[in-house]
């Protein structure tokens, strides 16, 4: 039977805004976007005074685009970077709520100022521009600290986003799901459940007003039924200024790569390659190898010194080369630094009635007996992944992926989860982000190595590089 939708005054589109408070931003809305502003600005700002230190050497700016100066940099840059500005808000970098960690958009749209100027200064004199030295050294530099800066400004954005108030989640599932999806969401303190409401009753008249009633901030739905239109719901509560979150199936998850267009009279999404088809995935492999070689010279005395560590604090050897499954189910010697005893590989089988797991696969005790004294600390701080880095130079890993598991591990696991398989392994992943040693159940892991597959960017990578090393900081989750 149809479900009501809400009452709306005849005289109103459904897209009207009923808020009481339309268009409201939240102070953390409103200090990131200032951060930002000022982020981008500063890096603009770097780059400019670099590329013209540099630009010494051949030519300065023609005295005729030098109109004034200001904190020591010419007119042009003002401008210019006033522009540039306008672009990255036109863009959405400073209004859409996760837009701040679009890094390369925010490279892509630097780089469009740029080309615009270009263009600009051809049509104003094309005999007067900036030189093409300062051109393209600005260039390269803005977009270098731009998303550099950015990375950098996530890590305090999303640390002060973990300190807010929790937010007010109202959840819509099947009957089935409900318990589970409360469960897991509780286990999340930034998350705090005020109502509940089953899938087949998304639309009507009783569950928008209990969302009301519980005063949610956010509303979270799994499984609406095919006879329902999602953009009912999604309209509704656009309109009362609450955000909505669905959870996708497998297939859904793909129209994220969709172009909405119509096709012999139907809608349809469209998901063609690229122009230049491998190149994000070279980029990414290239990344890869330069972090890895940069990162293990930088990093040399460090290692060394971790590794003095170990040999003088327990003995055997200071690193431990584990049997992980990669790329295709082949099999490679992972490497970290050895934060357990001698001998823990033959006491896991003592162990295996202690697994905290749920479902067997994976092996993991909070408090295992096995673990050194400085062990403790390097797994708690993630030093003892930095190894690894070994492995990415070799090719054997990433940077970002799932992340290889042992053979005992992969033994037990079900057909499906063996799609993760299909891509190269990584230092961090989805899984590492998104709960850590709280997720004790794998299908809940393989389903966030799977979304990671499917949702691939370069952009994505970088998201996740951020997160982790934010979670490194403060040893949020790690045994």
């Amino acid at each position: 039977m149809h479900q009501p939708t809400p009452k709306t005054p005849l005289h109103e589109d459904i897209r009207a805004i009923r808020s009481a408070n339309p268009g409201r931003k939240s102070l953390q809305q409103r200090l990131n976007m200032g951060v930002l502003v000022a982020v981008d600005l500063a890096a603009l700002g770097c780059a400019w005074r670099i590329a013209a230190q540099l630009n010494k050497l051949y030519s300065p700016i023609p005295s005729q685009l030098v109109w004034w100066n200001f904190l020591g940099l010419p007119s042009l840059f003002w401008v210019f970077s006033g522009i540039t500005l306008v672009i990255l808000f036109s863009g959405g970098l400073y209004s859409r709520a996760i837009a701040w960690k679009d890094y390369v958009r925010s490279a892509q749209l630097v780089s469009l100022a740029y080309l615009l100027a270009l263009v600009v200064s051809y049509f104003y004199d094309p005999k007067l521009d900036a030189p093409r030295s300062l051109f393209f050294s600005a260039w390269f530099l803005s977009v270098t600290f731009i998303i550099g800066f950015r990375l950098l400004s996530t890590l305090l954005l999303q640390q002060l986003e973990q300190r807010q108030p929790t937010v007010a989640l109202f959840l819509i599932a099947p009957a089935e799901r409900l318990p589970r999806l409360s469960k897991l969401l509780e286990q999340r303190s930034h998350y705090h459940i005020v109502g509940a409401a089953l899938a087949s009753t998304a639309s009507a008249n009783a569950t928008l007003n209990s969302i009301l009633r519980s005063k949610a901030q956010e509303v979270i739905v799994a499984e609406l039924p095919p006879t329902e239109l999602a953009s009912t719901l999604y309209w509704q509560l656009r309109r009362l200024g609450i955000t909505l979150r669905l959870i996708p199936s497998s297939v859904e998850v793909l129209h994220r790569r969709g172009i909405s267009e119509i096709f012999a009279g139907m809608p349809t999404l469209r998901a063609a390659p690229p122009m230049l088809l491998g190149l994000d995935y070279r980029t990414k492999r290239a990344i890869d190898m330069v972090a890895a070689a940069c990162g293990l010279l930088v990093l040399a005395p460090f290692l060394i010194g971790v590794a003095i560590a170990i040999k003088t604090t327990s003995p055997g050897s200071v690193f431990y080369r584990q049997e992980r499954v990669g790329l295709h189910g082949k099999v490679f010697q992972m490497w970290k630094f050895r934060t357990m005893v001698a001998n823990a590989a033959m006491l896991q089988a003592k162990l295996e009635a202690q697994n905290e797991s749920q479902d067997g696969i994976l092996f993991k005790i909070k408090d295992d007996p096995r673990m050194t004294k400085i062990g403790s600390f390097l797994r708690r701080t993630s030093i003892d992944e930095l190894p690894q880095l070994i492995n990415v130079l070799v090719g054997q890993m990433s940077l970002v992926g799932p992340r290889p598991l042992p053979i005992r591990d992969v033994e037990r696991f079900n057909s499906w989860h063996h799609i993760r398989h299909q891509v190269v392994p990584g230092i961090t992943g989805l899984w590492q982000i998104s709960g850590r040693s709280h997720i004790d159940d794998f299908d809940q892991a393989a389903r966030l190595d799977l979304y990671y597959i499917d949702n691939w960017t370069l952009n994505l990578d970088f998201e996740i590089l951020v997160e982790t090393v934010r979670i490194v900081l403060f040893a949020s989750g790690a045994y």
